[in-house]
């Protein structure tokens, strides 16, 4: 029988150091909130209940999560983590199973490592609790867990009460831990706060479990995957972190990035096989690129799907809603929005294209737009398949251009244009002979005259 499962994750910091009006854990990492990327790795889990504990900026975080499906419980004094995990015994309470405790600020821990921890919890020799460990480069002020080589934990001690040989010890508390909720709350209780920060710290949980004559285990992972953010100087680290790893990934799963180091994915970014991403080109979320396409470079992407062997770019820009069927080219200086082009479309230059639905093989010339938007409403285009509209066309919506039809450049279009028809609506040219001579001498003259 499969061990329930819930989730405690402490957010209630209030993250000083960021100089933000934004909560801290909702500052995003690849076009997501921080929180919610660790949201999204416990659900793999699917879990019972996952209960978020806030504090400062409560508001901003509850309206975050709550869609999610986690829970929220108020911490109002920050007395420590141990104090901050004890806020979630009330909304607990009767839950019978496995608690993992995260951290919101904490937000790139895998699913496969929660269930190591939670494998090692369920281990033939019943640990009262298991950490996940790390080794850092720089070991600094975090708290020191000291193991004996069967993994079993010993000590555990914060930097600012560790002696001289404890602080040498390289294997550190991420602060992460699984523990049985029959134990937790039990030990949470007899947890105090006699030490140098007067606060109620949750690694002495251990200490408490060792002297009922209980160990508890420590599983290490890579410190990269419990990397903390605490500044926008560690967001951007971790974001940089998150993109190399992507790249990697897009690159063995078959894509071609000719600048890797330039490419700037999103959380949901979905890639085919043989597709080719030039150079600095960023992927809003909501992107899926079909086999074999080509964003060309300096390209801004965004809820957007691109069907296989189409073009983008250079120099192009897709908000949500744009779909490009296969084989279907969206050129340079081209911005769409809610545009579905059929096979083969093409708009090569110099164009916007909204709320339009654009037919298979039809052609959109250098500098047409779609006019969608009064100011009040937007509205739609309907372009039929084969159709050529020529270049610098205002196509004012709503309006719909017939199946093989063609529109003179320089059109402005505000009715519409029955299937293979041509249409053009331009002021009439008018020629006078000699006008731009006489009309500069008239004006040296009177410049002469001053």
């Amino acid at each position: 029988m499969t061990t329930p499962v819930a989730a405690v994750i402490l957010a209630a910091g209030k993250g000083t150091r960021m100089k933000s009006d934004l909560h801290k854990v909702l500052h995003p990492i690849a076009g997501r909130p921080m929180l919610l990327h660790l949201v999204a790795s416990v659900g793999a889990l699917a879990p019972e209940r996952t209960i978020v504990v806030v504090g400062a900026g409560r508001e901003q975080v509850e309206a975050a999560v709550h869609p999610h499906g986690a829970e929220t419980v108020h911490q109002a004094e920050q007395l420590g983590t141990g104090h901050a995990v004890a806020q979630a015994e009330a909304p607990l309470a009767g839950f019978a199973g496995d608690v993992l405790i995260l951290y919101g600020d904490v937000p790139l821990v895998t699913p496969a490592t929660m269930r190591r921890m939670l494998d090692r919890l369920h281990g033939d020799d019943a640990p009262a609790a298991v950490v996940l460990g790390f080794r850092p480069a720089d070991p600094g002020a975090y708290g020191r867990v000291i193991a004996d080589p069967d993994w079993r934990i010993a000590k555990m001690v914060e930097f600012k009460d560790a002696t001289a040989q404890e602080r040498a010890e390289t294997l550190c508390n991420s602060g992460l831990m699984a523990v049985r909720s029959a134990d937790l709350f039990a030990l949470l209780r007899r947890v105090g706060n006699d030490n140098a920060a007067g606060e109620y710290y949750l690694p002495d949980i251990v200490v408490l479990a060792a002297a009922d004559g209980r160990h508890s285990a420590v599983i290490e992972t890579d410190a990269r995957e419990v990397a903390g953010v605490n500044s926008r100087g560690e967001l951007a680290a971790l974001e940089s972190e998150w993109q190399s790893a992507r790249r990697a990934r897009a690159m063995a799963e078959g894509a071609t990035l000719t600048a890797p180091e330039t490419v700037w994915f999103a959380h949901d970014t979905a890639i085919g096989r043989d597709v080719t991403i030039g150079p600095n080109v960023v992927f809003g979320p909501g992107v899926a690129i079909a086999d074999g396409a080509t964003i060309h470079a300096f390209c801004h992407i965004e809820g957007a799907t691109i069907g296989s062997g189409a073009s983008v770019g250079p120099f192009a820009r897709l908000r949500p809603g744009t779909q490009l069927g296969e084989g279907a080219r969206i050129g340079n200086f081209v911005e769409t929005k809610k545009a579905v082009l059929g096979k083969g479309a093409k708009a090569n230059h110099l164009t916007y294209l909204g709320d339009a639905v654009i037919g298979a093989g039809a052609n959109i010339g250098a500098g047409t737009i779609t006019c969608n938007y009064d100011g009040f409403g937007k509205y739609g285009t309907e372009i039929g398949a084969g159709a050529f509209v020529g270049s610098n066309t205002a196509l004012v919506a709503p309006v719909s251009v017939g199946a093989g039809a063609m529109i003179g450049a320089g059109s402005v279009i505000t009715a519409n244009v029955e299937a293979d028809a041509l249409a053009v609506a331009r002021g009439t040219q008018e020629a006078r002979p000699g006008w731009a001579r006489r009309f500069r001498e008239r004006m040296a003259a009177r410049k002469g005259s001053t």
